[in-house]
């Protein structure tokens, strides 16, 4: 008896899938749109290796999966389809038409004819100041974010305000107090929507680093999409396109491979943007790594002016990643001009070298940004950039030819002729290009117009509009 079992079982199973064929085709045809289902005509499909459970319970996922997408479309009754307020998309339609307008004003191209009271960008640090300054006034008037309210602190809605990761908490404790006031709580309203999950709490309460289970990251924020798409309708809506994370934690880029929409629609906010690791500059936004040691932002400004700073170019680090060693190898200790150090001697004041250094050498560690190129501007030294795949901050708006140098890695060994032959007229404009660049970088709390926290928003802005600023 127990040899008949499965036979009979196997019988049983493939007729069942043959009614689930048909069932799958009568829903299809039910919705008109049976293109959402595919039956392979292969006959391969059905004389393969596969069992009949099998082959029933693929039929079954597939039209689970096609009945979930009904839903989220809201085709089927009761679904509580939403559709955009018409007001929304005219507002943005209106601002792409304006800032557009301003690119085609090429008499315009160093200055921006409209008023402000505070600054009018001017200059050759932007790539268009007077489309630059319309998009930003527009971003002003008409900006509206909303922030989801699930979730708790301290995995949400906080994060820390200090040490390297410092503008992840900042810009969180910003928006969740709505110092920046683009917070909409109306999310009918809103232009974008927040996800404001912190990467470096996530790791810091919930990463074990003895078991190093880098799926805590993906238990927690996928977690939190299905909420939030459960209970809303904008994610499932826009397939994440209008939703936007930030993170400036080493796994920043990490933290989004598990959300397959996060990953490939939504907007990243990254401090390591980079390329390699498929950082996308057509959707997703760079922005600085500022290293606030305490907390503190005071004093982050000064240095010498040009003729007294005595020190050509200066440099100390640890040596980890692809290119500091290349650094260290060649140049640490070696020239009296060129000052590299990996452990800085006693005697030496870290930010007072870089005050009175003509150049600052911004090499990447184990991720592509460094906090160097930050500090560099804030003390007038101009960076010396080298990096590979790396996108810069706010490069949409800023064009760092104007405020810095770069030099690739091969020609590391040759830093001291390719410094030494900028010419002194040369190095006064970048000199004068860092000095303005300042404000775009600076730290300020609370927030001040212009600063890198207006500036992040407007990276949002910008790719929400789908508009480049060239």
């Amino acid at each position: 008896m127990r040899d008949y079992i499965p036979k009979y079982l196997n019988a049983f199973l493939l007729a069942f899938a043959t009614f689930a064929v048909g069932f799958a085709i009568f829903i299809a045809k039910d919705s008109n749109s049976s293109s959402h289902l595919y039956f392979s005509t292969s006959s391969s499909l059905w004389t393969s290796s596969f069992s009949p459970a099998f082959i029933t319970v693929s039929i079954f996922l597939t039209v689970h999966r096609f009945r979930e997408k009904r839903k989220r479309n809201g085709s089927n009754p009761g679904s509580g389809y939403w559709k955009r307020d018409g007001k929304v998309e005219a507002e943005l339609a209106t601002a792409r038409a304006l800032i557009r307008e301003a690119q085609l004003n090429y008499s315009s191209t160093t200055s921006s004819p409209l008023g402000d009271e505070d600054y009018v960008p001017h200059g050759d640090i932007y790539r268009n100041p007077y489309a630059f300054h319309r998009s930003y006034l527009l971003m002003e008037k008409m900006f509206k974010i909303y922030v989801y309210e699930e979730g708790d602190p301290p995995i949400f809605h906080y994060g820390l305000c200090k040490d390297i990761y410092s503008m992840e908490g900042l810009f969180l404790n910003f928006m969740e107090n709505d110092v920046l006031k683009y917070r909409t709580r109306d999310p009918d309203k809103a232009h974008v929507y927040f996800l404001p999950f912190s990467v470096v709490m996530i790791l810091h309460h919930l990463f074990d680093p003895v078991v190093r289970d880098k799926a805590v990251l993906e238990r927690v924020i996928a977690d939190y999409v299905q909420i939030i798409s459960k209970k809303y309708p904008y994610w499932n809506t826009s397939d994440g396109f209008d939703h936007f994370m930030l993170s400036c934690h080493d796994w920043g880029h990490r933290a989004t491979w598990y959300v397959k929409k996060l990953f490939f629609n939504s907007i990243r906010v990254l401090c390591n943007a980079n390329i390699s690791e498929y950082f996308n500059p057509e959707k997703d936004a760079p922005f600085p790594e500022i290293n606030l040691l305490t907390g503190d932002i005071n004093n982050l400004t000064g240095g010498l002016d040009p003729i007294s700073r005595t020190t050509l170019a200066f440099f100390a680090g640890k040596s980890h990643g692809k290119i500091r060693p290349v650094l260290l190898n060649h140049w640490k200790e070696k020239d009296k001009d060129i000052l590299v150090y990996e452990n800085l001697p006693d005697g030496l004041d870290y930010t007072e070298m870089m005050r009175k250094s003509r150049f600052c050498i911004c090499p990447s560690g184990h991720e592509v940004a460094s906090p160097r190129v930050p500090e560099a501007i804030y003390s007038g030294c101009v960076p010396v950039l080298i990096s590979e795949n790396y996108v810069l901050p706010f490069s949409d708006v800023l064009n760092w030819e104007k405020f810095s140098v770069s030099v690739s890695v091969k020609e590391i060994p040759e830093l001291k002729r390719i410094l030494m032959d900028i010419p002194e007229e040369r190095y006064m404009r970048l000199y004068e290009g860092v000095k303005k660049v300042k404000r775009h970088i600076l730290v300020n709390d609370p927030p001040k117009r212009y600063d890198v926290f207006n500036m992040i928003i407007h990276s949002i802005w910008l790719r929400r509009l789908n508009v480049k600023l060239l």
